[in-house]
């Protein structure tokens, strides 16, 4: 009974974990749309030169842009499902 209970706590502990964001999945469904060319003005996925001074500003700075919206870029990026650590895995992967 009590090896019943220890492995229904720990299924319990890991289904409530959530899952490290999937920079690549959050990409392809709210940022490509602009970041992958159509829009002159917001920076290409992988173009290092673009994204080198936005990154300069630091990481608070460009979630804060995504969060209210900055420029072209509408508030929460199109993806308002998305928290400052989706952003913050979502920018390092377009900027790589």
């Amino acid at each position: 009974m009590k090896k019943l209970l220890i492995a229904a706590s720990v299924f319990l502990l890991a289904a409530n974990v959530q899952a490290a964001p999937d920079a690549e999945a959050i990409y392809n469904k709210s940022c490509s749309m602009c970041h992958n060319g159509q829009l002159p003005q917001a920076p290409k996925k992988g173009d290092a030169a673009a994204w080198e001074p936005r990154l300069k500003q630091g990481m608070p700075t460009l979630v804060k842009h995504v969060t209210d919206g900055f420029n072209a870029m509408p508030p929460r990026g199109l993806c308002m499902d998305c928290t400052a650590e989706d952003y913050e895995a979502v920018i390092g992967y377009m900027s790589k």
